[in-house]
């Protein structure tokens, strides 16, 4: 099966690298799906968005986004994340905690809101 080369990363760290098979991420256009040799495109993340790597092995990543980019050519993705977190990583109750004592933080509850929807994807 053909694979491409994926990078998931924040500003703070790399959160993930290697091969794939398939990229799913939430842009401002919508949802997109990205196999290996894609048209090049250049896609805007969501805020509070989810990004689903499907690796070489079979495994599946999911990761909660917020902000960023999608910069994808024939061979490569590279997510450029503002903030992220892999799902395996979220506290789910923290998460549900910030919704509750957000009050009209829009930021925060778009994070929150993205984490949660990570770990149902996971």
């Amino acid at each position: 099966m053909a694979e491409m080369t994926v990078e998931l990363v924040a500003v703070e760290r790399r959160l993930w690298s290697g091969s794939a098979t398939l990229v799913s991420a939430q842009t401002t256009e919508g949802e997109i799906g990205v196999m290996p040799g894609h048209e090049p495109v250049l896609g805007q993340l969501v805020e509070g968005g989810v990004v689903a790597i499907t690796t070489a092995d079979g495994e599946r990543i999911v990761a909660a986004v917020h902000g960023g980019f999608l910069s994808v050519t024939a061979k490569t993705v590279t997510i450029l994340a503002e903030s992220a977190d892999l799902a395996e990583d979220i506290d789910v109750e923290a998460a549900k905690a910030v919704l509750a004592e957000s009050g009209d933080d829009l930021e925060a509850i778009a994070v929150a809101k993205g984490r949660i929807r990570a770990v149902e994807r996971a």
